[in-house]
């Protein structure tokens, strides 16, 4: 996969130059560039914000340079497998559904924004979506765009090295993760549940099944709505109510 990020702050992306983005991207697994929107302004000041026409605080970014850096980096991708994105927080809220959707294109761009906001025209004319990866406001785009290149990146095979691990993630499957546990046995006076070190695989994925299902009931019930539950899911659901409720 192909990942550009438009960005006047290249040198905040430092993140994805290490472990597993690193490992990925020296694999071939992924390719991740981030082109600076001042390399394309039009003047020998490389100016690319203004004021915004009829007043207000703060300045916007111009529409020129960031159309210029978008054209450079997708001349030669063809439409129908890329996806351009404007990190917005009035954008579609990031769920892993949404990461896997975009996870299906061969190249991404992620458009950050800074100052005010960028250019309406932007968004109008140029992006295919805006995405939000929560509702707050935060200084600029990179930390979004971050947020949204790690997500995606663990869908692209090979990634992760081993191909179960993103899909028992949580909310891979609408579900909360199980907890896992590793050595020592016994850590100040805590061990590690029996049934892991039965070597009974049967057993232990029964385990694991009820406890994401637990973790889900107790931590984001809502999220329950939305999952097509198997018999044994229901069964287990029962069991993990009548404990709760001593019984």
């Amino acid at each position: 996969m192909r990942i550009d990020i438009i960005s006047l702050f290249p040198e905040m992306f430092s993140p994805l130059e290490h472990s597993i983005m690193k490992r990925a991207q020296e694999a071939n697994y992924l390719q991740i560039q981030v082109t600076n929107p001042r390399d394309f302004a039009f003047d020998k000041h490389r100016i690319v914000d203004d004021a915004p026409f009829g007043g207000g605080a703060g300045m916007v970014m111009k529409p020129e340079p960031i159309y210029r850096a978008v054209e450079s980096v997708t001349k030669t991708v063809e439409k129908a497998t890329r996806r351009i994105i404007l990190t917005c927080p009035g954008g579609t809220p990031l769920t892993q559904a949404k990461v896997k959707e975009l996870a299906s294109f061969e190249h991404l761009v992620f458009i950050c924004g800074h100052y005010e906001g960028i250019d309406g025209r932007v968004r109008e004319h140029l992006v295919d979506e805006a995405i939000s990866i929560g509702d707050y406001v935060l200084t600029g785009g990179e930390l979004p765009a971050m947020v949204m290149v790690d997500a995606v990146a663990r869908m692209v095979p090979g990634v992760l090295g081993s191909g179960a691990s993103a899909p028992e993630d949580s909310f891979y499957n609408g579900l909360l993760e199980y907890p896992h546990y590793t050595r020592p046995r016994e850590f100040n006076g805590w061990e590690v549940p029996e049934i892991l070190l039965s070597g009974h695989h049967k057993e232990i994925n029964r385990w694991r099944r009820k406890q994401s299902l637990k973790n889900t009931l107790e931590r984001r019930p809502e999220l329950l709505e939305n999952v097509e539950l198997s018999a044994e899911d229901k069964k287990l659901l029962v069991e993990i109510k009548q404990e709760q409720a001593g019984g």
